[in-house]
């Protein structure tokens, strides 16, 4: 069964069967003050207005049966993943790998790295490592997605314009079919937020959907409705 939720440009039709919720970089290094984001020179402030939309998108879609995948962007311990270009660009006094107050910045396996608790996995929702800004490239996301047989899916996460829009792109070359709650993702930069969304439902939906929690949440109710019935 199909189900529609209002979106721009037009309503994104999906059939919860083969769709998946993709949590995209909730992590405490672009989160929290004391990470990689705030090392870069951000307000890391911003970021917390997603996670409320992101919990609720995220009960909604674990009650209705969707399967759900998080990511975190990071380096594996030895930085062997690591390209000189990205270690060394913004010439940062505190770099990826180097020792912060929740451990070494950007790593595998430290605080940091770390999902926020609001919205931690649990158990049955697998979480890709990537190495990148796109949560396809160097990663078995598609292979996992593909074993399941989504064709669709819903996007949360941060940052906007940086690491989902990259995943929004590379899906659509892959084939799929991307909503992105607005509310449920985030930026440092307010105009960069702007600009990202109206990049991805622009010309018909080049990228995909943009719709907000409180329109997506009440239709995966409705699924969650139809699955106990």
């Amino acid at each position: 069964m199909r189900y529609e939720i209002a979106a721009e440009p037009y309503p994104f039709s999906f059939d919860p069967e083969t769709t998946a919720l993709l949590m995209i970089d909730l992590q405490r290094d672009f989160m929290e003050p004391g990470g990689f984001g705030e090392f870069l020179g951000n307000d890391v402030s911003p970021m917390r207005q997603a996670v409320e939309p992101a919990r609720r998108v995220l009960e909604a879609a674990r009650k209705a049966g969707i399967f759900v995948v998080h990511t975190r962007e990071g380096h594996r311990p030895d930085l062997a993943d690591l390209p000189e270009s990205k270690l060394l660009r913004g010439g940062l006094d505190v770099k990826i790998g180097d020792q912060g107050p929740m451990g070494r910045v950007l790593v595998r396996g430290e605080k940091g790295h770390d999902i926020i608790p609001e919205v931690y996995p649990i158990e049955g929702e697998p979480v890709v490592d990537k190495p990148g800004k796109g949560a396809f490239w160097a990663t078995d996301l598609h292979g996992i997605l593909s074993n399941r047989g989504i064709r669709s899916l819903i996007v949360c996460g941060v940052t906007l314009e940086v690491c989902v829009h990259t995943t929004v792109r590379e899906g659509n070359d892959r084939g799929y079919d991307a909503l992105v709650v607005d509310d449920a993702t985030a930026s440092y930069f307010p105009e960069f937020y702007r600009v990202g969304l109206e990049m991805i439902k622009a010309q018909g939906g080049i990228f995909g959907w943009v719709s907000s929690s409180d329109k997506v949440v009440p239709v995966l109710e409705e699924v969650a409705g139809a699955r106990v019935g």
